[in-house]
């Protein structure tokens, strides 16, 4: 067995036992997107073939209201997710051409003054469709992304449900500069269409309602700098909904723990570090720390990444 089919198979089976997930919001749904998981090289696709990525880590915060005070809810969740990219040898305008496809599983515990609820569940499939192009020190990524409404999804029980219910898109441009002396600024600026979960319940035995969650725009950044095959450097992201959420066309009303329209917001930071063989193999740690947190939930977020070339 090679090294890279060693790597490989620890990889298969630590994604085997770590779950997925992402921090469940106080709007209804969750979010589909990692936040802070395209840092280093975002800008940068890797050459034609096939490759394995691996996201794993841990993430626990409380919810934060409208004013950014705790509530007393909390979550604490183990998070994986698989992603099988496919980098074509042709593209589009003179770039290089890549599909991909995520999919996310979870093992989620939340607990507020009431009850404890905990499980392991697999979230929505996303796919994605992307063209790169490089001139010198610059690298651009163009992407668009489709998250399939496939994950486990209970109407009435948000505390239960990892898939959002709902269809969404994402178009993004990402960007990396490597400087000739080891310097990385990468960052990744992304809009989530959202479309209407049809399905929705204030509780499991009420009616049906449509709840339209409200678009996002996020970044990913990251600046950073290599020694050799290693990096060090501040990552993180930020995410600010732009659109208020809404029951049958009404912004959301206030509740105890919400302002009036749910519109979430959030801003990390914290260090990373990455290594990267001269076979291939990729891979990055980060932690952050959430500041100026509205309307979900805040905390910590560790993410380890891995990306190994078939």
């Amino acid at each position: 067995m090679t090294n890279i089919q060693q790597t490989l198979s620890l990889l298969l089976a630590v994604a085997a036992i770590a779950l997925f997930s992402r921090p469940v919001q106080a709007k209804e749904g969750v979010d589909w997107y990692p936040y802070g998981s395209e840092t280093w090289l975002a800008g940068v696709m890797p050459p034609p073939g096939v490759y394995f990525v691996d996201y794993a880590g841990y993430y626990s915060g409380n919810l934060r209201d409208g004013n950014g005070k705790k509530a007393p809810n909390s979550v604490h969740n183990w998070f994986n997710a698989f992603r099988i990219a496919h980098i074509t040898e042709s593209g589009i305008l003179g770039g290089t051409f890549a599909w991909h496809l995520i999919q996310p599983t979870t093992h989620m515990s939340f607990q507020s003054p009431s009850e404890k609820v905990s499980g392991s569940r697999l979230g929505d499939l996303t796919l994605g469709l992307a063209n790169s192009w490089r001139h010198e020190n610059s690298n651009w990524v163009a992407g668009l992304g489709f998250n399939l409404p496939t994950g486990y999804y209970k109407a009435g029980r948000p505390e239960e449900s990892v898939g959002t219910g709902y269809w969404s898109i994402e178009p993004s441009l990402a960007y990396t500069y490597l400087s000739d002396k080891g310097w990385e600024f990468s960052t990744k600026l992304a809009y989530f269409l959202n479309a209407t979960n049809h399905d929705y319940k204030s509780a499991p035995k009420t009616q049906s309602v449509d709840y339209h969650s409200g678009d996002e725009f996020h970044v990913d950044y990251l600046i950073g700098k290599r020694f050799g095959p290693m990096g060090f450097g501040i990552s993180g992201y930020w995410v600010k909904q732009i659109k208020d959420d809404e029951i049958d066309g009404s912004s959301v009303p206030a509740t105890p723990f919400t302002s009036e329209g749910r519109r979430g917001q959030v801003f990390a930071i914290g260090p990373s570090a990455t290594y990267q063989t001269k076979s291939g193999i990729f891979v990055s740690l980060q932690w952050n720390h959430e500041y100026n947190v509205r309307n979900r939930f805040g905390g910590d977020k560790t993410l380890m990444k891995f990306s190994v070339p078939f």
